[in-house]
């Protein structure tokens, strides 16, 4: 434990400016003081470099979703991307805001790295006012910021968990989007994961122009083909389509699961637990009979907590609702590979007791009901997604 005052605010800002445009690789070679003094207030941990931890604690901390995302393509902290030159992070993160690099690099970029240096000094003083103590959200359960996967059990079947944005998946045959009712996308600027999907399935230009809108373009077909162009379908309806751009990731499908139905004269939507399950038995049928069509046969599945955004449902809830489906298809023998992706280790923590112990709705999950209220907290900062929520 360090002795002597913390750094101040604007050596730690200087400094994530200096991570910035040097990239986590190069993190070693950088002399980093006030970092390095703040990581050793933050204390120590295997693998990663104390200042790595460090800033990741502080951009898990951000409570707005967009602000985290864009922080964390800033500073190379998302997953693929420590490697990427200086210029293609800042890119990406504009891409979050859907703004052009010259407007996130003078407006959007110093507003990020500085609540990030605003987190770490946070970071560093209360561990030094209580050594060994994590940060607890108001009204929440201690803060974990733990790594971007974990594997976990449930009766002998193994599920893979991402603790990233959706839009990093790599080599997964098919990811499930919340969606409307009326199969409505969000615009491709929002923080939700059908934005991201969208955004990433993209195909845009040299200079970043929109090329082709792949993902909004092939649900606006699948709705056309099923007579359901302009009116609502049918809450649990799942529409599949091609995953666009993200085909270089190797993701090859797009399941758009409609649970969401929006609430008249207002922008909020009303999510049933039970549309959730049948949505997501829905998706286990489809990726049935679509399996043999593709060569090789489609295997891995990705969902994120549906309805769990600004569809209102509890966290523990939607993992309820979604597990119930999941383990009645693993049940079955099925061969698929299940992944689940949540952008952070609050509602992870939710979803590895659903799935490891059999927590049922009414458990005293953290965050839940019968639980720490840490729920709502993840709620409210995924209020500003659309089409249906951040999930």
């Amino acid at each position: 434990m360090p002795t002597g005052p913390l750094p101040d605010h604007a050596s730690l800002l200087g400094e994530v400016r200096a991570v910035r445009r040097a990239g986590l690789v190069r993190l070693r070679a950088l002399d980093l003081p006030a970092l390095s003094r703040a990581a050793g207030a933050f204390g120590r941990g295997p693998g990663r470099h104390p200042v790595e931890r460090l800033l990741r604690a502080a951009v898990n901390r951000l409570d707005a979703v967009t602000l985290r995302e864009a922080a964390a393509y800033s500073l190379g902290l998302a997953q693929g991307t420590r490697d990427w030159p200086a210029a293609d992070r800042r890119r990406r993160a504009a891409e979050v805001y859907g703004v052009s690099v010259e407007r996130f690099r003078k407006h959007h970029e110093p507003l990020a790295l500085g609540q990030v240096a605003e987190q770490i000094a946070g970071l560093a003083a209360e561990r030094v006012a209580a050594p060994g103590t994590e940060r607890a959200p108001a009204g929440g359960p201690a803060a974990r910021y733990g790594p971007a996967h974990r594997v976990l059990t449930a009766g002998g079947h193994r599920v893979t968990l991402h603790v990233h944005p959706v839009d990093l998946l790599n080599d997964v045959d098919v990811v499930v989007s919340p969606a409307n009712v009326w199969l409505a996308l969000p615009e491709p600027y929002k923080s939700s994961v059908p934005a991201s999907l969208r955004r990433a399935g993209a195909v845009r230009g040299p200079t970043g122009e929109l090329v082709e809108d792949l993902v909004h373009d092939g649900l606006r077909a699948w709705a056309a083909r099923h007579g359901a162009a302009g009116r609502p379908v049918q809450p649990a309806t799942v529409a599949a389509t091609e995953a666009g751009a993200l085909a270089a990731q190797g993701v090859r499908r797009i399941y758009h699961a409609a649970v969401a139905v929006p609430r008249a004269g207002t922008n909020d939507y009303d999510v049933l637990p039970a549309d959730v399950t049948r949505a997501v038995t829905r998706v286990f049928a489809l990726l049935r009979e679509e399996s043999a069509r593709f060569d090789p046969p489609l295997r891995s599945l990705c969902l994120p907590l549906l309805g769990a955004g600004r569809g209102g449902l509890a966290a523990v809830t939607s993992a309820t609702a979604l597990w119930a489906a999941v383990e009645a298809e693993l049940a079955r023998g099925a061969p698929w590979e299940v992944h689940l992706v949540v952008l952070d280790d609050t509602d992870a923590d939710v979803l590895a007791r659903v799935v490891e112990g059999g927590v049922g709705a009414g458990g005293a999950v953290p965050g839940g009901p019968g639980g720490a209220a840490g729920c709502e907290r993840c709620r409210a900062g995924r209020a500003r997604g659309g089409g249906g929520g951040e999930r």
